[in-house]
């Protein structure tokens, strides 16, 4: 491990050199400067604004920090609350229109008076950064080698041509990229998301800088692909030394990385704390409506979620009291007239926040469910109806699609076959909520377009209410299926045409359906009140609309036509946690009046058990595992849902800090690739403890979906019983997080 001399040491050896010193314990590498716990970044009182043709955007509002060497912290809040311009301010990559104040110093150098210039050649050394996209961060006509090189010459301008590229093989193999020397070569496009953000992380700590920023690197990577990511940048922190500020929406992601946490919202925090504080003892109501809203992978769906009402606030007219007290259900008339300073909590050392109602809220002992009332979730219209007697809405036999794969120039040629669904079996019943679960490119979202297609399949067959889609089907029928099922989308603005105000969009269906302009009128309204919009906004256009009011608009389009099943599409991906909290009650309360069934794809498990009521997990085109819910999340047999299950994170430090966790090594194999066996082999964790003719059986026999003595789900493994005694005995690959506690 290489990292840089002291500054002002003296010394005049290399710029990198080796450290050999161990902890005793764990034998890793010990930082002494880190364990100083030296103060090396310093952010007082900084405020970003910026001009816009509605005025001023006060983006950033009074945050003020000490960062030290080897501390970690996590800045939360929702989209818009200034986290990521906060980030931007310390690197210095805010346009000309920005006007920031303050000051900001690192290493007590003032950051905010330097020039471009000068601020470059802190940036990438002194201070590196990790950005939310890693394709944007690459560029795409440069080899990862080239790019490895300019980030490391650019500040050690006399390192040799074979210095740079020893130092580029040990980064690479450092954040875990297999054929280190050999991946030079290539492009970022020849690899996935997940290793893309690994080459971005070596690039960030190549000249070992004192403060890492990571700015939501894995908001839009598979849970199994985070718990790489989150791996390797806690070993590159440990590696370096480095301050890492870790900014996430994701609490998850916090409690189990983070030392210390600042929530922002509407540009200015409003609660900083120790980790376990923010999660146990939060004082904010806002930061209460937060915790409110996360779903958790390991509870059950019984409690509602707690949404926060409202949507975030305009930072252009912002009120003139507590910028939170238009949604804060505590807020009285002082909350209205004056916001709040940032100031110490009564017998909390080391936390802060900016609430006047501080007092009420210790003195009362009030939690999130004090503060934000949700009500029960409506009866179920079928909660007299045994499932078995239940109508089958949706049928799928052995549904298999696939797609040719071409190359060539001008003469394009079929050079292969991408296999993205293969033999998938599904049954949905009304008023149920099956979820297909898995990785990027476990076929899916193909699956859903499949149904949703009503053609005749490839292979197998569909059976929608009883009815065969088949070839040559009647127009009246087809017609018919159509209006029973219905598609939501994961990008509202997408599936929403931005030119037509809210009643065209929602009157184009029911026209379809032939309704009478009365029906059309009397039917809108109903929709808006049953999405829980008003109608009265029934004139704006899509943009005039937050995010979650956007989904809920797309719900509503597609009840229009009383459907009896809706394939979702990660309906709330995109949504902050706190908006998404809101669309997800507001499914459940749709599926209780209605009876409607969800057929429903999603990559956050968290979100997935509270909602589903049975859940099917796919990897490569094939289901592995299916059964009910709980008895999944409960029990899981595959040893690919146990990897599923674990790299989720769990917005309890606590948790976090004891959990095991199975970190899958490698990327899904291609689609293209012809596999004779089990097509997790590759990365199967169980099949590295069996004997070779075990092994033998996994990488040639194909495993079957089905039950198995003494458990209630179907599986596809040839040794379930070995998975399962292995996962309750808890012997699985520790995670860097739990090792370190334990330690």
């Amino acid at each position: 491990m290489f990292r840089k001399t002291g500054k002002d040491s003296g010394e005049s050896s290399p710029r990198f050199r080796t450290i050999h010193a161990t902890d005793g314990q764990s034998g890793n590498p010990v930082d002494r400067d880190a364990a100083d716990g030296e103060t090396v970044l310093q952010v007082r009182d900084l405020r970003v604004n910026f001009a816009s043709e509605a005025g001023t955007v006060h983006a950033v509002r009074g945050v003020s920090f000490d960062l030290r060497r080897g501390q970690t912290l996590g800045i939360v809040g929702e989209s818009g609350s200034g986290k990521s311009v906060t980030s931007m301010s310390i690197m210095g990559l805010l346009d000309s229109n920005a006007h920031v104040t303050g000051s900001i110093r690192f290493h007590g150098e003032e950051l905010l008076s330097k020039t471009d210039a000068e601020m470059s050649r802190i940036r990438g050394d002194g201070i590196a950064m990790v950005f939310q996209d890693p394709l944007s961060a690459l560029t795409p006509v440069f080899s990862i080698g080239e790019q490895m090189k300019e980030a490391l010459v650019v500040h050690n301008p006399k390192m040799t041509a074979d210095e740079v590229r020893r130092r580029s093989i040990e980064l690479l193999a450092l954040v875990g990229i297999p054929n280190a020397e050999e991946r030079l070569k290539s492009y970022p496009h020849e690899f996935s998301g997940g290793m893309r953000q690994r080459v971005v992380i070596a690039m960030a700590i190549a000249n070992n800088p004192d403060v890492i920023i990571a700015d939501e690197p894995t908001t839009a990577l598979d849970v199994t692909i985070q718990a790489q990511v989150l791996e390797v940048l806690q070993k590159a922190q440990e590696e370096t030394g480095a301050a890492l500020i870790f900014i996430t929406h994701d609490l998850g992601v916090i409690a189990g990385n983070a030392d210390d946490i600042i929530v922002m919202y509407a540009g200015a925090p409003v609660e900083t704390a120790p980790v376990d504080n923010i999660f146990y003892e939060p004082v904010m109501p806002y930061t209460m409506g937060l915790l409110g809203a996360c779903p958790r992978p390991d509870t059950g769906r019984e409690d509602r979620l707690v949404p926060i009402p409202g949507s975030p606030t305009n930072l252009v007219d912002l009120p003139a009291g507590c910028p939170f007290s238009p949604r804060c259900p505590l807020a009285v008339d002082e909350c209205r007239m004056s916001e709040p300073e940032l100031e110490a909590v009564p017998g909390r050392p080391g936390q802060r926040a900016a609430c006047h109602r501080t007092e009420y809220i210790l003195d009362r002992k009030l939690t999130y469910r004090d503060v934000f009332h949700v009500g029960k979730a409506v009866p179920s219209i079928l909660d007299d109806v045994p499932y078995d007697e239940r109508r089958t809405v949706l049928d799928v036999h052995d549904l298999k699609k696939t797609f040719p794969l071409t190359g060539g120039g001008f003469l394009r040629r079929r050079i292969g076959t991408v296999h993205a669904v293969d033999d998938v079996s599904l049954e949905v019943r009304e008023g149920e909520t099956m979820a297909l679960v898995g990785e990027s490119g476990s076929g899916k979202s193909t699956t859903l377009l499949e149904i949703m297609d009503l053609k005749q399949p490839e292979g197998g067959t569909v059976e929608l209410f009883g009815t065969p889609v088949v070839k040559g089907m009647p127009r009246a029928e087809r017609r018919e299926l159509h209006g029973l099922v219905q598609y939501v989308f994961q990008d509202p603005m997408s599936s929403l045409d931005p030119r037509l105000p809210v009643y065209d969009i929602l009157a184009e269906p029911l026209k379809v359906a032939r309704l009478s302009k009365e029906d059309i009128n009397d039917r809108i309204g109903e929709l808006m009140r049953l999405v829980e919009l008003n109608p009265d906004q029934v004139d704006r256009f899509p943009t005039q609309f937050s995010g979650g009011q956007r989904q809920r608009i797309a719900i509503a389009r597609a009840l229009a036509v009383n459907p009896k099943l809706i394939l979702l599409d990660e309906p709330v991906s995109a949504l902050d946690v706190s908006i998404q909290a809101g669309v997800i009650n507001l499914l459940e309360d749709l599926q209780n009046k209605l009876g409607v069934a969800y057929l429903l794809v999603a990559h956050n498990l968290s979100v997935i058990r509270h909602i589903s009521t049975h859940v099917a997990v796919m990897y490569l085109g094939h289901i592995v595992e299916s059964g009910e819910t709980e008895t999944v999340f409960r029990h899981p047999l595959h040893p690919y849902t146990q990897a599923l299950l674990s790299a989720v994170p769990v917005p309890d430090p606590k948790v976090e800090r004891s959990r095991h966790r199975i970190v899958l090594q490698g990327d899904l194999p291609s689609p293209v690739e012809e596999i004779p066996g089990c097509p997790f082999a590759s990365r199967c964790p169980l099949r590295l403890t069996l004997p070779e003719d075990k092994r033998r059986l996994c990488d040639t026999v194909p495993p079957k979906l089905g039950h198995h003595d003494g458990w209630r789900q179907q599986v596809a493994c040839h040794f379930v019983e070995e998975s399962a005694v292995r996962y309750r005995a808890g012997i699985v690959q520790r995670s860097p997080v739990t090792a370190r506690t334990e330690e």
